[in-house]
């Protein structure tokens, strides 16, 4: 089960009184609950300090290294009502963590996406979705504070341009999406197959000693999938099948 984790002794550390006087003057009510949802250990963190500092009520989603799934993640994270939300959009094995926006957003939340992604397609499916935010993770952290901040004094956080843009740029990529799901669809039952060795990185050998088959019957094949999905390498094949999110049969 995932763990809540409290503020720690060093994040709450400092003059109660100081940080009391600058959560007033910042317009933000120090029992403002945040959530941290964030794999990489030292970002996370590294959040829940300088949220603590500033006066917030800062939990954090720790990741179980075995067992778990995105719907226990889901259920965790509701448990804990936070009005701010800060996501990692790609959580390690528990992959992408884009399901988790609109629950979280419908219970109230106000979901902050920070991702190393800068696949605007992405971006915009997050917004969608009902981020109120989306920002890089290579973006100092007083942005990231600032945003929180904005947020907590129920500021607006993204302008209407900002999020169109977002909006567009995920439109254009479902377009683009469809279009893949569509040619993969036109391959076999058995080329199926075969793009999913070639997606676990197996070569045309591996391949043919596995189905117990001839190396030019597995070319063949792999000719016969470049050719229905409009690509001209093995590499570009695989590619296509990552980005459409595409999974083999069985």
């Amino acid at each position: 089960m995932p763990r809540v984790a409290r503020p720690s002794s060093s994040a709450s550390r400092g003059d109660g009184s100081r940080r009391g006087r600058a959560s007033v003057t910042q317009g933000v009510r120090p029992s403002t609950r945040v959530l941290v949802i964030e794999d990489h250990t030292l970002l996370a963190e590294s959040l829940e300090i300088a949220l603590s500092r500033d006066g917030y009520d800062v939990r954090r989603l720790s990741l179980p290294e075995i067992g778990g799934s995105l719907a226990t993640l889901k259920s965790a994270a509701l448990r804990i009502n936070a009005r701010i939300v800060l996501l990692d959009l790609d959580l390690g094995r528990f992959g992408d963590a884009t399901p988790l926006i609109s629950p979280l957003a419908r219970a109230g939340a106000n979901v902050v996406v920070v991702t190393a992604s800068d696949e605007r397609g992405r971006w915009g499916e997050c917004a969608r979705a009902g981020a109120r935010k989306v920002i890089s993770k290579s973006r100092p952290m007083q942005e990231i504070l600032s945003v929180v901040r904005r947020l907590a004094q129920g500021l607006t956080v993204m302008p209407p341009e900002e999020l169109e843009s977002l909006l567009e740029a995920w439109r254009r990529e479902r377009m683009l999406t469809e279009d893949m799901r569509r040619r993969l669809e036109m391959l076999t039952a058995r080329e199926k197959q075969v793009l999913g060795h070639l997606l676990e990185g197996h070569t045309v050998r591996d391949i043919a000693r596995s189905s117990v088959v001839s190396e030019a019957t597995v070319r063949t094949q792999v000719k016969s999938i470049l050719s229905k999905l409009e690509v001209s390498s093995q590499l570009a094949a695989v590619g296509m099948a990552r980005h459409a999110r595409w999974q083999p049969p069985g």
